[in-house]
């Protein structure tokens, strides 16, 4: 795929049509669609918060912000030996951003640096992750549990992972079939969400949070 004729417009067509993009590595400039046979997706009322987890977002030594540095999450998701995250996939992702169609989710320390995040396209009341990262010790899984926390109360249905890690199975996530996620995708489509609504004030907060819409 010429990677110039890939605009903002048809990577939301992909999404809506059930395909991603991905390129081989940062300084591959082809960019492919993707459609797994298997889809990782977490069912927003299964995440799983361990004891230590639950410990983790107690300690109030982290900040949670929304859309405060889009472009610094994705740079330290690309931050690693192996990415699927190439410059024009980058400034793609970017443009969706001013469009309201991606979000990010920040973590920060009480120094005010950037230890986690994750980002993601919204389209309905489909949320689809695209990448995270971690700078500190758990700080990706309290991104994932803000942003279960955000899609739950916002009225999401569909949180799509793409492929299944271990990592994420850990948090609930599971593998469902290419026509059950088209099902999931297409009634997701029909709904509308809110994504930049408030959050809670801190983890405690939150967990008492999932508590009530349990």
């Amino acid at each position: 795929m010429d990677p110039d004729a890939l605009t903002p417009e048809l990577l939301l067509y992909g999404y809506q049509s059930g395909v991603f993009p991905m390129a081989e590595g940062r300084d591959d400039p082809e960019i492919f669609w993707v459609d797994p046979k298997r889809r990782g997706v977490i069912p927003l009322d299964r995440f799983h918060i361990s004891r230590s987890l639950a410990r983790t977002l107690r300690r109030d030594d982290y900040r949670v912000r929304i859309d405060t540095d889009f472009a610094g999450v994705i740079e330290a998701c690309a931050d690693r030996p192996e990415t699927w995250i190439n410059a024009e996939i980058a400034e793609l992702y970017q443009q969706l951003h001013e469009m309201g169609h991606a979000h990010s989710l920040e973590v920060y320390d009480l120094e005010d640096r950037l230890i986690g995040g994750v980002y993601g396209v919204v389209l309905g009341a489909a949320y689809f992750g695209e990448s995270m990262f971690s700078r500190r010790r758990d700080a990706s899984k309290i991104a994932l549990a803000w942003l279960v926390d955000r899609l739950r109360a916002g009225g999401f249905t569909l949180f799509d992972t793409q492929f299944l890690t271990s990592h994420l199975a850990s948090l609930g996530a599971v593998e469902i079939s290419r026509a059950a996620y088209r099902v999931q995708l297409a009634e997701a489509l029909s709904y509308e969400a809110e994504f930049t609504g408030p959050g809670p004030a801190n983890g405690q907060e939150l967990l008492q949070r999932r508590t009530q819409m349990s």
